[in-house]
């Protein structure tokens, strides 16, 4: 079985559905609101445990009962949580806006996981003994570079999500060995609002790159190698928060596995497909035998 670190955020997800969400300075009135357990960290966790694959995670929580609610559903799911400390104070939010159409506005507030800013005794063996470690950028940089860097150290394959988009230490880009942007990060990170542009660029400083690009799928490219586009299932959204990591999370366990890109990425796609039509991040993330449904047709 695929073995998956991941080291990351966990956040409880605030989530207010609207028809339309407001403008600045505009009051409107929604239709129901919902606490569901999220954090890209988390939700990558979940999504890869789902998926199939034997997942720890490192990270923290607050002492609060969002807290203990959060590593409850990470253990329901399968997540190893030995390595997810508990801090004074509280927990890390994201309050979450989505509109009828399936968009979505993100306000995070930190919280514990401002204090995930170097790894502790036990991270090292914990990363040196995966097939692969899962970063994203909702915990301080100093943590993010500490994680991939043993990763290299350990010749283990590093999966970064650049999100929350900022600009990256050249460090942490050479010790990531495959960089998943969707196509607004990718922009960020490179100026360019062409994908493949993009991903172009982007391999002058990792060797392979995938840019999602919601609806329209999915563009692989990698150094020495044609680049290719992944079509994504047709469906009709529901709810797009935490899709792209599920993506992620389910790649990197077809990765593990041995599957060729080009399946991997469709067998993500499809993951992501599903978690689209229902409500919420960790709630709506598919299980395998779900996923393999869904690819096969």
């Amino acid at each position: 079985m695929t073995h998956i670190a991941v080291l990351g955020s966990t956040n409880m997800d605030l989530v207010t559905y609207v028809e339309k969400a407001p403008q600045r300075g505009e009051t409107v009135t929604g239709r129901e609101f919902r606490t569901i357990p999220g954090g890209k960290g988390a939700n990558q966790a979940v999504a890869a445990a789902r998926a199939g694959a034997m997942v720890s995670m490192i990270g923290a929580v607050g002492n609060d009962s969002f807290g203990t609610r959060m590593r409850s559903t990470l253990e329901h799911s399968g997540v190893t949580t030995d390595h997810l400390r508990t801090t004074e104070g509280p927990s890390g939010t994201a309050h979450i806006v989505v509109d009828d159409e399936g968009g979505n506005a993100i306000v995070v507030i930190p919280g514990a996981n401002g204090t995930v800013d170097h790894l502790v005794p036990g991270d090292e063996g914990l990363i040196a003994s995966a097939d692969a470690l899962l970063l994203q950028l909702e915990i301080p940089l100093t943590a993010v570079l500490a994680g991939a860097e043993t990763a290299r150290g350990h010749g283990i394959r590093t999966i970064l999500t650049p999100a929350p988009a900022q600009p990256l230490p050249p460090e942490l880009l050479a010790a990531t060995d495959l960089l998943v942007p969707n196509e607004h990060e990718a922009t960020a990170l490179t100026g360019r609002t062409d994908p493949l542009a993009a991903a172009t660029a982007l391999l002058d400083q990792v060797p392979e790159v995938v840019v999602t690009l919601g609806a329209a799928g999915s563009l692989y490219a990698a150094r020495g190698s044609e680049p290719f586009t992944v079509p994504a299932p047709q469906v009709t959204a529901v709810d797009s928060t935490g899709a792209g990591d599920t993506f992620v999370g389910t790649l990197a366990v077809a990765i593990g596995e041995g599957r060729p890109m080009r399946e991997a990425l469709t067998w993500a796609a499809a993951a992501a497909a599903l978690s689209v039509q229902r409500a919420g991040a960790s709630a709506s993330m598919p299980y395998r035998s779900e996923i393999e449904a869904q690819f096969a047709s």
